[in-house]
């Protein structure tokens, strides 16, 4: 019997921890429109005060001035599938109670029945959910204030591969933000 156990639990270490060692970070999966029209795909390295650092899906390194950036699109991945199981699931436990308190004769087909409906109907609501929790991100960058251009790279910088390189340059106060009214 401890023999079975012990066998047991090293298969079990064996087989879940596969995927554990030597994981690596992925950066965010962007799509970058350069100003001159220019669009690749790419991972996000790191974002420095002018410069974002990407790799391509071939693997080369490349430095853009954010400067020559219009636009970046954080591409994610869809969350309907998790979102119509997380709204599924609950929702065709309580139908199935539901169906068995309905029924009196065919419990099992009244709480199959049951189940599927109002599983199938929280799971729709759930799937709507994950398919907006999934949509992908637009960013301009062009035509931004420089403190709003520095907010935006500090949020791209928590999705980089090697977070924490961002250092944002200091910035002027406006005579608005310091609260002072122009004159007259």
């Amino acid at each position: 019997m401890k023999t079975k156990v012990s066998v047991l639990l090293v298969v079990s270490l064996l087989i879940f921890s596969v995927d554990l060692p030597s994981k690596e970070r992925r950066g965010a999966e962007l799509v970058v429109t350069k100003n001159d029209g220019q669009v690749f795909k790419c991972e996000l390295i790191a974002v420095k005060p002018d410069s974002l650092l990407l790799i391509s899906p071939t693997g080369k390194d490349e430095s853009v001035r954010v400067a020559d950036i219009a636009t970046i699109r954080i591409v994610k991945k869809s969350k309907a599938g998790r979102g119509f199981l997380i709204g599924f699931v609950p929702g065709a436990v309580v139908g199935a109670i539901w169906g068995i308190s309905m029924s009196d004769e065919t419990q099992l087909l009244a709480a199959l029945v049951g189940g599927l409906m109002v599983g199938a109907a929280t799971g729709l609501v759930g799937l709507a959910f994950g398919a907006v929790a999934g949509r992908d991100s637009e960013i301009r960058l062009s035509g931004l204030p420089e403190s709003e251009l520095a907010r935006i790279l500090a949020n791209l910088d928590g999705q980089a591969r090697k977070p924490g390189v961002f250092i944002p340059k200091p910035i002027e106060p406006t005579v608005r933000e310091l609260g002072v009214k122009p004159a007259r």
